[in-house]
């Protein structure tokens, strides 16, 4: 089974994922951490957005693993545990601009897909139901307002130790936005047999009730 949710930055699509991947037993896929691997790799290489000889030449050597550890997903870049460097200021800057180059996502959508093969999967990302996995038995749109996925993201950043305004974070996600639904390449957008989920006032616990029950009936 492959249940795919897709949703802007900051809906809730990691957390809701990881918890009900584990209460269903689902192997959990965080393809946008896929993306911030590889801009980490370009940021501490000095490849530029437009050096698409350079990104191709970053795209053979790359090497990308999502690794449990207990009831933490760790992710490694060429065998280095990123997990935490992967959600800098840094990398949130250029994070959506490197997931719109042509070669970067054709590259990220064949491993999520040769990922799908092997097991009972929940994948969240932009993409996912429209253009990853578009014949997935389950799909899901999760949203929120721009101002509550600021607040979240606010209170991520703080329990990580990084320093970033309210005002700097809801410019960033407007962005983000902007950029994600404008896209030449699969631009986030809700496929037509999602269910669509508004998570602005709603407790995670309500949230993941919800996921299960769409699942679920699916089953």
């Amino acid at each position: 089974m492959i249940v795919a949710i897709d949703g802007p930055a900051g809906s809730g699509k990691g957390t809701i994922t990881k918890i009900v991947g584990k209460k269903l037993d689902l192997v959990y896929i965080d393809t946008g951490a896929m993306y911030r691997c590889a801009s980490l790799y370009m940021i501490r290489n000095n490849i530029k957005l437009d050096e698409l000889g350079r990104i191709a030449e970053m795209l053979e050597n790359i090497n990308i693993k999502q690794v449990k550890d207990g009831d933490i997903d760790r992710f490694y870049l060429n065998g280095e545990d990123v997990s935490d460097k992967i959600r800098s200021k840094e990398v949130n800057e250029i994070v959506s601009q490197v997931s719109h180059i042509v070669i970067v996502r054709e590259k990220m959508v064949e491993l999520q897909r040769e990922m799908g093969k092997s097991a009972n999967i929940i994948m969240e990302g932009r993409d996912i139901g429209t253009n990853v996995f578009p014949n997935a038995e389950v799909k899901i749109y999760l949203d929120a307002s721009a101002e509550e996925r600021a607040n979240r993201r606010m209170k991520q950043n703080e329990e990580k130790g990084i320093d970033m305004s309210y005002e700097e974070i809801l410019e960033n996600i407007k962005f983000r936005d902007n950029n994600d639904k404008t896209s030449l390449v699969a631009p986030l957008k809700q496929a037509e047999d999602a269910v669509y989920v508004d998570t602005t006032n709603l407790t995670i616990d309500k949230v993941v009730d919800k996921i299960e029950e769409i699942i679920l009936s699916k089953k």
